[in-house]
């Protein structure tokens, strides 16, 4: 019979049953499979074709209902840390696992395997209006802040990175931090028709509210941006404080001789070549979004793109992006705001982020030293990001 322990589980393969100190742990059909995989291989590199072939052999999905089982599956096994990502690669089961006689079975399994101190997000899901399942994740401790999406985002392969990790800890020692896959990308649901930016707006009118906040602060980045303005304008009781970094507010990109030609560029090369292991397409966005990058964090920006979201997504985003003007909306926002824009952005002119600081009454614009479009760890603005973050709380 194929039995597994590890800690304190026992995996009956044959039973398709998984035991915590004798007491079963239901498992979906797919779930199961993912996990069992895993500990099959236990301290081997699973490819996701490997994972692919086993447990969806007839049928053709998509890379989000792999990382959906592993997300599920790491807060299902919390506190223990048995999953670690290989970025670009697949995953790897990292606990000692054995393959007792039958009789063992009956007996209470062992020692909980001492794995690295990285405490699991949870996640959870809600549905929207029109049927998206979005996915989100709450922690930390103190006054809220919701974190308005990015163009691509991955809650769980974020949170596996450790720079990333460090600075989303960091917040939540002092505010409760909500953040989010938007719509087409991560953990949410990929199959889908309306990427406006009107519908981008209500997906998150409804996110808080199926969260129950009543009130926060909102930290926006790029698009972002855009959409926690339009949410403090239509919203202003319920926003405390806004955060703007890196933002524009009349389009991207403005209007100018060869944009368009460039733009369509743009789209043939994400829709024909964004989801190819050769990094090369990609790399164009890390180039610009980070042209000052180590080569870890490069690869780590290449893979994110990749997981993030299938190319057809990806193109119809950035298709959103020209549509995208909240410049008559700017004068209304009422509460303390905060503009950050980097110098020698690259992707969005440093005069976009004045334009914005300007036309919103009392606000405080900070230019940071860094040719980055959002700035991270490591980066020649980081600290100074930080720092007037920090202040700006009450950190």
């Amino acid at each position: 019979m194929a039995k597994y322990v590890f800690g304190n589980y026992l995996l009956d393969v044959d039973e398709r049953r998984l035991l915590r100190d004798n007491g079963e742990v239901r498992l979906r059909g797919k779930l199961f499979d993912t996990l069992r995989v895993l500990v099959e291989n236990a301290g081997k590199l699973v490819r996701k074709d490997a994972f692919m072939e086993s447990v969806w052999p007839d049928s053709v999905v998509e890379d989000n209902n792999l990382d959906y089982c592993i997300s599920q599956l790491r807060k299902l096994l919390h506190p223990e840390k048995y999953i670690e990502t290989v970025p670009r690669h697949g995953y790897r089961f990292v606990g000692d696992v054995t393959a007792p006689e039958s009789h063992v079975a009956a007996t209470p399994l062992g020692r909980h395997v001492e794995q690295p101190d990285v405490q699991q997000q949870p996640v959870e899901f809600f549905t929207t209006s029109d049927g998206v399942r979005i996915a989100y994740s709450v922690g930390g401790k103190g006054p809220v802040i919701v974190r308005a999406i990015h163009w691509l985002n991955h809650l769980d392969f974020e949170w596996q990175t450790p720079m990333r990790r460090q600075w989303l800890s960091e917040v939540m020692r002092h505010n409760t931090l909500l953040r989010y896959d938007q719509r087409g990308s991560g953990l949410s649901d990929w199959n889908v028709s309306d990427f406006s930016f009107e519908r981008t707006i209500r997906d998150f009118e409804e996110l808080v509210d199926a969260a129950h906040l009543e009130q926060f602060s909102i930290l926006g980045g790029c698009q972002g941006a855009a959409v926690a303005i339009a949410y403090a304008v239509r919203h202003p009781e319920r926003v405390s404080k806004l955060i703007i970094n890196g933002a524009f507010a009349n389009g991207w990109p403005a209007p100018a001789p060869g944009v368009q030609e460039q733009m369509d560029a743009l789209m043939t090369l994400i829709r024909s070549g964004w989801g190819r292991d050769n990094p090369a397409f990609r790399q164009l966005w890390t180039t610009l979004f980070r042209p000052d990058a180590n080569a870890a964090e490069t690869a780590w920006l290449n893979e994110l793109q990749r997981i993030s979201s299938s190319p057809e997504n990806a193109a119809r985003m950035i298709a959103e992006f020209p549509n995208i003007k909240v410049l008559d909306m700017l004068p209304k926002i009422s509460c303390p705001s905060l503009v950050l824009h980097s110098r020698d952005d690259g992707a969005v002119p440093l005069q976009e982020g004045k334009l914005i600081a300007a036309r919103i009454r009392g606000a405080r614009f900070v230019e940071l030293p860094s040719r980055s479009h959002m700035v991270s760890p490591g980066d020649a603005g980081w600290e100074q990001f930080v720092g007037e973050v920090s202040a700006f709380m009450g950190w």
